[in-house]
């Protein structure tokens, strides 16, 4: 079966790409990861993950945590955990009933890029939770395909440092600052009300968005 759908045919025949577009299938995109692109993977910190739901709709959302948050346990398999957020579970979620998700690797100081379309699965019980301190999910991805793309368009951005919410070995880590809006807290698991009390209390809506402007959310 080929890499492409109908559409994307349509359109390289539009622009005359069809040709490149075959060698590019036939170069580039494998079923699995080379030596390169497995030591690139261990080496970043944050990816980018998009996943869709049973309607069709897509989300794209940024995965950070300490270097190799992405597990590479074979060249055909991906780890990788769920943390605390905004108990949205979009991402999670569009898994669970779809199971397509793609992942895209950048190093903007290099700069260069890794792109994975994967079938995967969520999992609280993951043997690889324990790997995982602080996670509330492990998402296991089995590679479909996967390739390296040109990096011509990436802007080059330095990296300053680390965020301070990636859980460190206990799994703590701490509480983010929007739990702490006016409002919210009653709507907050169990635990975290709790946690804006010990952080200073509530803080209004305006005050939150002096605090990301800052870079201090």
């Amino acid at each position: 079966m080929s890499f492409y759908t109908d559409a994307q045919r349509s359109l390289q025949e539009e622009f005359d790409s069809t040709r490149l577009a075959g060698t590019m299938e036939a170069v580039i995109i494998n079923d699995e990861l080379d030596e390169g692109q497995i030591e690139f993977i261990r080496s970043r910190d944050f990816f980018f993950l998009s996943s869709v739901n049973a309607s069709g709709e897509p989300t794209v959302s940024f995965k950070g945590g300490d270097v190799g948050t992405v597990t590479v346990i074979d060249e055909r398999t991906l780890a990788f955990p769920i943390y605390d957020g905004n108990g949205m579970f979009l991402s999670a979620g569009n898994i669970a009933e779809t199971a397509k998700i793609g992942l895209l690797f950048i190093d903007f100081e290099t700069p260069q890029r890794v792109r994975v379309q994967a079938t995967a699965t969520i999992d609280q019980s993951d043997e690889l939770m324990a790997s995982y301190p602080g996670a509330l999910l492990v998402v296991r991805a089995a590679i479909d395909s996967a390739f390296v793309n040109c990096a011509r368009y990436i802007h080059k951005h330095e990296r300053v440092e680390t965020s301070k919410y990636v859980p460190d070995a206990d799994g703590a880590q701490p509480l983010a600052t929007w739990k702490r809006i006016e409002g919210l807290t009653e709507s907050l698991r169990d635990g975290d009300a709790e946690r804006v009390e010990e952080s200073g209390g509530t803080i209004t809506g305006e005050e939150y968005g002096e605090a990301l402007m800052r870079g201090d959310s």
